[in-house]
């Protein structure tokens, strides 16, 4: 990963969203800020000055405490696959934090029922990029099978742009490349659907009925969220030799009249007491607005998660 000189500034007991204890972190373009009251969560995404492109449900924002688990908005850290009993823990209570004058680390207590302890580290690596990474550590006493599950819920409105797999003529391709995985109540007629041969794009509707869910195994290891005039670009690393989770998927996309989540899924595999699984993205905002078709895509988009890649 390349770095250049950035300017950092950090600021402790910040408040933002009804939360008194907030961090801000920003560069000369870019500021996050996570709330350490409720967490770990990432509350704020955004270029200074200008709009969140996460997710914030404002009824919900500034409550502390409780059994019941709320959305928030913003981005989290899951284990996968889901399940109602161990997924759905109230992530309620203060964490932890730490610099060390590059990196912040938030630290949740250890979760009551599960036994697993969630970590996110956060560091600016460019004025408009930032390496997020998750981890799960096992507490119990016995081995578990989990995989990292970084949620982000993006501001309403927009759409995710998926890439598709690279075509082939069907006389020297006989294996499958594209997998594709379906929830129960996934409507592939869905008009926020849109099923292209370069990409898949799945929209924010608020006026929409349904909830609908894909999940892909991205080989590219990228997926973008075009919000207005933002564009938000997630980059993390696949890795063929390893199991992901919910038949073999490291990307899935979830919508519903009120909200978008763009998820990327780390490795599937059993943890040993006192051990952790790591899964990292990298995330990059820009100013940037692109249309629906794919020539506009190939054209426009394409170069800049080329741009990208040269950064990582």
């Amino acid at each position: 990963m390349t770095e250049g000189k950035i300017t950092m500034k950090i600021e402790e007991n910040f408040e933002y969203g009804g939360w008194n204890k907030c961090i801000r972190m920003a560069s000369d373009e870019l500021e996050i800020i996570v709330t350490t009251e409720v967490g770990p969560r990432i509350i704020r995404l955004g270029f200074i000055g200008e709009i969140n492109v996460l997710k914030e449900v404002k009824h919900q924002q500034g409550k502390t405490g409780g059994k019941e688990w709320l959305l928030y908005g913003g981005h989290r850290l899951w284990h996968a696959p889901e399940d109602i009993k161990r997924t759905y823990f109230p992530d309620n209570d203060p964490v932890d934090y730490k610099w060390d004058g590059k990196t912040l680390k938030l630290i949740q207590k250890m979760e009551e029922t599960t036994r697993i302890r969630k970590e996110i580290e956060i560091t600016f690596f460019s004025n408009n990029g930032v390496k997020i990474l998750h981890r799960l550590i096992n507490k119990n006493l016995w081995k578990i099978e989990l995989a990292p599950w970084a949620i982000t819920v993006m501001a309403e409105g927009g759409r995710a742009i998926i890439p598709q797999e690279p075509y082939g003529t069907g006389s020297e391709n006989l294996l499958p490349s594209r997998p594709l995985v379906l929830w129960p109540y996934t409507r592939m007629g869905d008009s926020r659907f849109i099923w292209g041969d370069k990409f898949i794009q799945v929209g924010q509707d608020p006026d929409s009925k349904t909830n609908q869910k894909i999940g892909v195994l991205n080989t590219p290891g990228w997926v973008a969220y075009s919000l207005k005039k933002w564009l938000f670009i997630k980059r993390w690393n696949y890795e063929p030799d390893i199991r992901y989770p919910d038949f073999g998927v490291n990307l899935e996309v979830y919508t519903n009249p009120e909200i978008i989540e763009v998820e990327t899924l780390g490795s599937f595999e059993k943890i040993p007491p006192d051990g952790s699984l790591e899964h990292v993205e990298n995330w990059f905002l820009f100013r940037e607005e692109v249309k629906e078709d794919e020539e506009s895509l190939e054209e426009k988009l394409i170069p800049i998660i080329k741009k990208t890649e040269a950064e990582l």
